[in-house]
Order: structure tokens, then C-alpha cells, then sequence
């Protein structure tokens, strides 16, 4: 699917939702999207956030939406066309856009801008993320007790610190069931391929994993371990209808209450720039239902879901060594947002190199 250009966009009506109330001037809100909204993950739940605020705030806003750019210098003019047409707040959705994100908050000083999964700041740049490291270490769980093998694969995007998080919760999961659990990944190096996706998921099934799991946008990996027959899991959103009798869960992005809330404060003008990092507890991250499982192990499913909720399990709580057998965590401690964002190694029992 190629991009359109912003121009084509403004005259498209499925881009562009609510028309403002006769006299009223609505708040413009931009969203960038890195992949398709018909990705069925990654964007296409952001686009659902997206018309859930349309819908709460009705003529009161003017949302539109910008898909499948690519993280480079062409999102920095989508951005600029945005902020040249009126849009007082524009939504970067994509690590990528990180930089380009904070040039352009510096150069437009009166658009609010938000990034999400990324770090940089500005007075009018706010930053945004989901834990999504939590949903991977409940599927950890699920693989340990469902391998037979004791090997699960896999399909990741880019090596950035998110990813590492995923791949590294996954593992920690896994182990806990199974201390001698392996898992092996491949990186696609795109968020949005379904053919590399889905070639991903095979020859890491041709390896003899038998646990699928991903960390790229499409339902492609969910759908070739369905074609064999492999139980998976899926990714941003509820996959289901792609394998029902063979995914597992989903962890499942809900970004819809914080779009509303941000939104919200732009029109009290109430907004500030925050850094926003929520889980399982603030309801930013979800499970789809536990499903094609025995019994026991969607109780060990859920008692690892409610103890991440509560606190009890954070998750990343040493002893944790490396691929190595160095310590990366000691007994008792716990890793902080910190250094959970700047993780670049890989923990025992996973196999392959990040570059």
C-alpha cells in the first residue's frame, strides 16, 4: 500500500472524521501511522484510539490520520504539512519519528506534539508508552508450560530497546515454568511486512520451535503457525479471527482512554508535557482471552496476569544473568525505567545475536 500524501489526505473522507459545529472552530488533531491502519496491529489499534476520540468529542475536534510512513525524513514533512494546516496537536506514533518529532516541537512552539515510545522532551513534546514487556512474560508463561519442546521462536522488528524488553520478558516468563527453555528469534528489521513476517515464523517453526510469538505488526507470523497447526500468539490487538483454534492470547494496545484524556486537557488548556509509561494496572495494556489451553494453564496464565497487575511481579527481578551466564540483576533487585530503556543484551537461554 502506497502512502498518500497529506494533500490527498485532507480530501479524502475516510481520513477525515466529524466536520466541525457550524461557527466553531474544532481543535485539529493529526495522527502519523507507521504501517497500513488495516494492519489488524500496531496502527490499526492506534486508528481505533483515534475514532474513539473523534467520538467523544464529536464537532468538538477535527481529527485526521496520516498512514504508512516510513521513519525518515518523510515524516518530518508529513508532520510540517500538518502543523501548516491548522493541527494544533499531532500524534507521532512510531520510534522513528523520534527526532524528527523534537525538530519540528521546536519549530512549531505552538503545536503540542506526542511521541510515542520514545524519550525526547520538549516544553510542547510530551512522550508516551504501553509496558509491553508484561503481556510478553505472561506468554513466556504460557510457552513454558505448552513447549514440548522447550523451544520457542520469536519474529521481532528492530533491535531497539522495546523489542530487547520483549524478547528478554518472554524468556524470563518461559524459564519460570521451564528453567531450561530456549528461545530463538528473528529480526525483520521493519515494523510492517507480512511476507517477511510470515517467512520469519517458518523457518523458525523449520527449526523446531513450537511456540510462535511476534514483535512486528501484521497477523502473518499468527497466521503460518496456524497453517501448521502451532499454537501463537498475537500482537497489539486481538487476533483471533486469524487462528481461532490456535492463538493463545494477545496482548492487546488501548490507547483509545489516553488519546481522550490528552485531547481532553488541549481543549481545557490544561496540557503540559508528561512522560507516560503505563501497564497492565492502568489498563493502557490488555490480554485478549486466554484461549486454546488446558486448564492449568490458563489458571498459571492468569495467576502471572493478576500478580504483574498487583505489583507483585515486576517483571525484570533478579537474579537475572545474560546470554553469557554474567549477572545482569542481582537476587532481590529490581531494574528501573532507566535501564529497562537503554537494554541492550539479551538474557539466558536465547539464542542469536541483536546485530
Amino acid at each position: 500500500m502506497q502512502r498518500r500524501t497529506f494533500s490527498k489526505l485532507l480530501g479524502a473522507s475516510a481520513a477525515l472524521s466529524a466536520l466541525p459545529a457550524a461557527g466553531a472552530d474544532p481543535l485539529k488533531v493529526g495522527f502519523i501511522y507507521v504501517g497500513p491502519v488495516g494492519d489488524f496491529g500496531w496502527s490499526y489499534e492506534h486508528d481505533q484510539a483515534r475514532k474513539a476520540a473523534q467520538a467523544k468529542f464529536g464537532a468538538a475536534i477535527q481529527t485526521s490520520f496520516v498512514e504508512s510512513v516510513a521513519e525518515g525524513p518523510d515524516c518530518e514533512k508529513v508532520m510540517a504539512d500538518m502543523a501548516n494546516a491548522g493541527h494544533k496537536m499531532i500524534f507521532t506514533t512510531s520510534f522513528g519519528y523520534m527526532n524528527y518529532t523534537q525538530k519540528l516541537a521546536k519549530r512549531f512552539p505552538t503545536v503540542m506534539f506526542e511521541h510515542a515510545t520514545g524519550y525526547k522532551r520538549e516544553a510542547n513534546l510530551a512522550t508516551y508508552n504501553i509496558r509491553f514487556y508484561q503481556g510478553r512474560y505472561i506468554q513466556g508463561v504460557i510457552a513454558g508450560h505448552l513447549s514440548k519442546a522447550g523451544l520457542a521462536g520469536y519474529v521481532g522488528s528492530v533491535p531497539v530497546p522495546e523489542v530487547v524488553q520483549g524478547l528478554n520478558a518472554f524468556m524470563l516468563g518461559m524459564r519460570s515454568v521451564n528453567p531450561k527453555a530456549r528461545l530463538k528469534f528473528i529480526l525483520i528489521n521493519n515494523w510492517y511486512d507480512p511476507p517477511k513476517e510470515g517467512d520469519a515464523a517458518k523457518a523458525l517453526m523449520d527449526q523446531g520451535c513450537d511456540i510462535i510469538t511476534q514483535h512486528t505488526d501484521s497477523p502473518a507470523p499468527l497466521q503460518a503457525a496456524a497453517g501448521r497447526g502451532i499454537k501463537a500468539f498475537g500482537q497489539a490487538t486481538d487476533m483471533t479471527r486469524f487462528a481461532p483454534t490456535t492463538q493463545l492470547t494477545a496482548s492487546v494496545d488501548n490507547w483509545g482512554p489516553y488519546y481522550i484524556k490528552r485531547i481532553d486537557e488541549m481543549l481545557k488548556g490544561t496540557w503540559k508535557s508528561t512522560d507516560t509509561w503505563g501497564g497492565l494496572d492502568s489498563g493502557m495494556l490488555t490480554m485478549a482471552p486466554f484461549a486454546n489451553m488446558p486448564a492449568d494453564v490458563l489458571a498459571a496464565a492468569e495467576k502471572a496476569k493478576a500478580d504483574i497487575t498487583s505489583g507483585k511481579n515486576k517483571v525484570f527481578t533478579g537474579p537475572i544473568l545474560d546470554q553469557t551466564g554474567a549477572t545482569k540483576l542481582a537476587a532481590g533487585a529490581t531494574m528501573d525505567d532507566g535501564a529497562l530503556n537503554a537494554m541492550q543484551w539479551l538474557a539466558q537461554g536465547i539464542e542469536g545475536k541483536l546485530t
